[in-house]
């Protein structure tokens, strides 16, 4: 049972006898006014000794007015933090649309249970377990696929789900349309059938200057124009100021390096090859985006088509009597259903706290209290199950502690395959021979190219400087190592000065259960959360910092190639380090 004095819960009496006491389960529905009703009369009607609840400290102190803890900064390393109050929002979302429908607040029966237990001086046990633990061992137990249709799940109470579709159809196409034109398209022999005909030197320099200019002159613009940030405090505000930052510095660029081609003009690493190679990759590009945009927003419709015709909101619990949630068969195919959604989570999410609650009202019982023991329906048929064998209990230890991670996971895996080819790479240069002065550069580069997606992703989330600064600083090593992420740290420097706390979800609620505001007011609502902004900056951080690592060899390596040969000497260079290795282990090993 927890701390009942930290918690300021009323203490219970002592034993009344030495003899057994008994438990009581009552199953409410936490949105129905009958539950509340029911848990009144039954306290009064048992008079109990302890009335146990299915809360834990953190809980019982919010519903009791008290401030909600804060994520503590040094928690964000743990690695989960931000996705699991993803997951903690999902649920508490589905609660409170439920309890938006039946004009009820969420919880509401969990209250009346305390306020019935202070009339009739019996004493208050909080018996479920900490919802972070909770929290921690559902989302870990997820799948990516079940995580992902979580997250789909809370997207769809912004938008429907064609906008979804159509909006991740374009994202995905823009994206891989470049990549492939840019990058893979001459690997397969269409690079110059992409290029539309256009081969003239000058004329792919004025284009690689439009091209490099506008992109160069965003992130100038995003860096050196901060000004127009502070013009508004709203978030409208912010992204007004953010856009025209953007295309202030795209100007400028593109002025610049036309005018630097138009002159003759180049300077440092604006030269007219530079700018001749960018006008190749930025007319295969442009081909690129165009055909990835049309093909995306196709298949996009269509996976909009199918989950709107799959999909089925919240609204539809009208059909199902509010009352009937209780009812043993209705609560058992919701169980049922749940189950088959994601069984490891059902797993965290019901049968350990069904084990967690009845140890606590064994505990009670042994010590001769008399028990109501108010739960939801759902976690009914589990306590009194228990409670019938309590020698098969699992114990207060083995429900207590973070689940561990799956050892080999798909997207671990990954990452040590990633880590392994990137110290492969430059060990096997560094036996070859090759110069020191290109291994610096091409480590440069990566720190750079990691640094600079990383960064620019982060600031685009909302980030600070310093946040920003740190998470791309770090993006470099994070890149290659499956254990960290720059998001965290970007995400740790962020929580220095933005406090985030379980409140935020309740907000967060009403912004996306408000089905008449619109979705671009409800995205620059959510930006002013600092909940939502800190999972934003955290996701962006990583996704730009994967998103390098991904363009790097497709992108980077082909323009650092030439200062030793190309692309095939680079290859080369491989392979001479590959079997001057072996000659060395041949060396050692006879």
């Amino acid at each position: 049972m927890s701390d009942a004095g930290d918690a300021g819960v009323p203490e219970p009496p002592k034993p009344p006898t030495d003899e057994q006491g008994s438990v009581h389960v009552l199953g409410t529905a936490h949105v129905s006014q009958a539950s509340v009703d029911d848990v009144h009369e039954t306290i009064d009607r048992e008079d109990p000794d302890v009335v146990a609840v299915e809360l834990d400290e953190g809980r019982y102190r919010q519903m009791q007015g008290g401030t909600p803890d804060d994520i503590e900064a040094k928690d964000l390393l743990s690695g989960n933090t931000v996705f699991q109050f993803l997951a903690y929002w999902m649920l508490s979302y589905v609660q409170s649309r439920l309890g938006e429908r039946f004009d009820i607040e969420p919880g509401a029966d969990m209250r009346a249970a305390i306020e019935a237990a202070e009339r009739n001086e019996s004493g208050v046990a909080l018996v479920d377990r900490d919802i972070q633990v909770t929290i921690q061992r559902f989302w870990r137990r997820l799948s990516i696929g079940e995580k992902l249709k979580m997250v789909g799940g809370l997207a769809l109470g912004i938008t429907d789900p064609r906008t979804i579709g159509l909006t991740f159809g374009a994202v995905g196409g823009l994206l891989v349309g470049f990549v492939f034109a840019a990058f893979l398209a001459p690997l397969l022999g269409l690079g110059d059938l992409l290029l539309l005909g256009v081969t003239g030197s000058t004329t792919l320099q004025y284009v690689g200057a439009t091209v490099g200019g506008a992109i160069g002159g965003a992130f100038v613009g995003l860096l050196f124009l901060p000004s127009l940030e502070t013009s508004s405090g709203s978030a409208g505000g912010l992204l007004d100021g953010l856009s025209i930052r953007i295309l202030a510095g795209v100007g400028l660029g593109i002025s610049a390096c036309l005018a630097l081609v138009a002159t003759g003009t180049f300077i440092g690493p604006f030269s007219a090859g530079a700018f001749e190679s960018a006008g190749i990759y930025g007319i295969r590009g442009t081909v690129g985006i165009l055909a990835g945009l049309g093909v995306g927003v196709a298949i996009g419709g269509l996976l909009g088509l199918v989950l709107d015709a799959g999909s089925s909101d919240v609204e539809d619990v009208d059909e199902i009597d509010i009352e009937e949630m209780t009812d043993g068969d209705v609560v058992a195919a919701m169980m049922e259903e749940f189950r088959r959604f994601s069984p490891r989570g059902a797993n965290a999410l019901i049968d350990e706290r069904d084990a967690y609650i009845a140890n606590h009202l064994h505990e009670l019982r042994d010590q001769g209290y008399d028990v109501v023991a108010v739960v939801g329906a759902g976690h009914k048929a589990g306590i009194e199950r228990h409670l019938a064998n309590p020698s098969q209990i699992p114990s207060l230890e083995s429900l207590s502690g973070t689940a561990s991670k799956r050892r080999f996971s798909p997207l671990k895996i990954a990452g040590y395959l990633v880590m392994i080819g990137f110290l492969g790479f430059f060990f096997l240069l560094i036996m070859a021979g090759v110069q020191d002065t290109f291994l610096l550069k091409l480590f440069g580069a990566w720190f750079l190219f990691n640094g600079f997606f990383a960064f620019t992703l982060a600031r685009l989330a909302g980030a600070r400087w310093t946040s920003a600064g740190v998470g791309g600083s770090i993006a470099w090593l994070t890149s290659i190592n499956p254990l960290l992420a720059p998001g965290w740290f970007a995400g740790y420097v962020e929580l220095k000065h933005r406090p985030v706390n379980i409140r935020d979800i309740q907000t967060l609620n009403e912004i996306v259960g408000d089905s008449e505001r619109p979705v671009s007011d409800a995205m620059s609502d959510m930006f002013d959360v600092p909940l939502f902004r800190l999972i934003m900056i955290v996701a962006l951080t990583n996704i730009g910092s994967l998103i390098a690592t991904l363009l790097f060899p497709i992108a980077v390596l082909p323009w650092l190639a030439p200062e030793i040969g190309g692309v095939d000497a680079l290859f080369g260079e491989l392979l001479t380090g590959a079997e001057n290795t072996l000659e060395l282990l041949r060396g050692l090993l006879t």
